[in-house]
């Protein structure tokens, strides 16, 4: 219903770098990703249920529950993909969410680099603000983390282990750890 809504706002008053965005895009055939492909929606993810939804296939039978979390699709597609955490209901950490996009069972896994840019340049996009943040670059806000450990070499099965020492919002400090 939210897709043929903005097809058809897309079509009764087009405007140019309008950023419709669907959240909790979820379960998606390949006829509904070429539709959101064509209409240009980002696609709002959590790739945390992954883990919690347990209850998936009971809920949505065999069938619908194989086409949930299409997160390589999507990306192959050339989607914009968004990563959220719906906190309170999953950890807010991003770093749990990579890791879960990470380890998606089958073929439906994304690299680290994806999976970190669903958190910071897509959703920069996806709030028309990347012209100001979502990549380390002169000029933007900086918006940033440092780590402990470099994601593209730990164990994808330990990327939400991964320490945040200290975080960066504009220019300021807002968290430093202890150690």
């Amino acid at each position: 219903m939210a897709l043929h809504a903005i097809t058809r706002a897309n079509e009764s008053a087009p405007r140019k770098n309008l950023r419709h965005r669907i959240e909790h895009a979820s379960v998606l055939n390949n006829e509904l990703i070429r539709q959101m492909k064509e209409a240009g929606v980002v696609a709002s993810v959590q790739p945390h249920f992954i883990i919690s939804d347990v209850w998936l296939e009971q809920r949505l039978g065999a069938q619908r529950a194989s086409h949930a979390y299409p997160f390589h699709t999507l990306v192959q597609s050339g989607l914009i993909l968004v990563g959220g955490s719906d906190c309170p209901v999953e950890p807010i950490t991003p770093l749990s969410g990579i890791e879960a996009a990470v380890n998606r069972a089958g073929n439906e896994a994304v690299t680290v680099e994806e999976a970190i840019s669903f958190y910071t340049r897509n959703a920069a996009y996806a709030s028309s603000e990347e012209n100001m943040k979502g990549t380390i670059t002169p000029g933007k806000l900086a918006d940033l983390v440092i780590v402990d450990k470099d994601p593209r070499r730990v164990p994808a099965s330990r990327l939400s282990e991964i320490q945040i020492l200290l975080t960066i919002v504009g220019g300021k400090f807002a968290y430093e750890a202890k150690s």
